[in-house]
């Protein structure tokens, strides 16, 4: 089965509609995949549901999408470093879901593993269990989470083979790894694929039963969240 594909739009063809779900990797500008987002931007899909932690930042990453109004839901933990996130959510243009770091990724994870449902204390008496089942267990009040199962998976590694065994670089494993398994179809774009049998069996993250498409995204510029300096001394 080929997965390599030449470029991000010849990946993502015939996989995106309007209202679709897709469950998207990265953490902030960490492990993102941006040529991925930058296909279904040019690609206009519009009206979908996006489950990721964040929304990158103001014309980053998924940022990109809310600029251009494709993102009519986001499914995320934490929004503080995207204005227009923050100025779409307030005008009611943005629908969100809140949903508590660990509990998002353990939802995907669960949706991966065919599992609809599990109990979790977090969030439990706070806003994030409105109209949602309670139930005890050990004289402790737990909270239902539904798993998240989505049309599509777009995840960004550091180096596969071409199989799709892959592999994920420090800090860029965070959401990729759960997001990967959510999804019905997983698209993974990657740095560098390497022949089948040159990755440490014990060092695959990802089997790449799970990756159905993928391409070559490099060379990549490192773009920095917050650039904080020092202030220069005064002699």
């Amino acid at each position: 089965m080929r997965k390599l594909y030449p470029d991000a739009a010849a990946a993502l063809d015939g996989l995106l509609f309007d209202g679709m779900t897709i469950c998207a990797g990265g953490f902030g500008l960490c492990g993102i995949p941006e040529r991925l987002i930058d296909a279904i931007r040019d690609a206009g899909t519009k009206d979908l549901t996006i489950a990721s932690n964040n929304a990158g930042i103001d014309g980053e990453g998924l940022g990109k999408l809310l600029r251009t109004r494709q993102v009519k839901k986001m499914i995320s933990s934490y929004v503080g470093e995207n204005k227009e996130f923050e100025r779409q959510y307030l005008s009611g243009e943005l629908e969100v879901e809140f949903c508590p770091q660990g509990t998002l990724a353990e939802r995907c994870r669960a949706g991966g593993a065919g599992i609809p449902g599990f109990y979790t204390k977090t969030g439990v008496g706070t806003k994030v269990a409105e109209g949602k089942e309670v139930k005890s267990f050990d004289g402790q009040d737990y909270i239902l989470e539904r798993g998240i199962r989505a049309d599509l998976s777009i995840i960004k590694g550091w180096k596969a083979d071409e199989a799709g065994n892959l592999v994920f670089r420090k800090t860029a494993r965070n959401f990729n790894q759960p997001m990967a398994t959510a999804g019905r179809i997983c698209v993974a774009e990657v740095e560098e694929v390497v022949p089948v049998g040159s990755l440490d069996p014990d060092s695959i993250h990802l089997p790449g039963i799970y990756v159905k498409r993928m391409i070559v995204g490099a060379p990549y510029d490192k773009k920095i969240e917050f650039r904080t300096v020092r202030q220069r001394e005064t002699v």
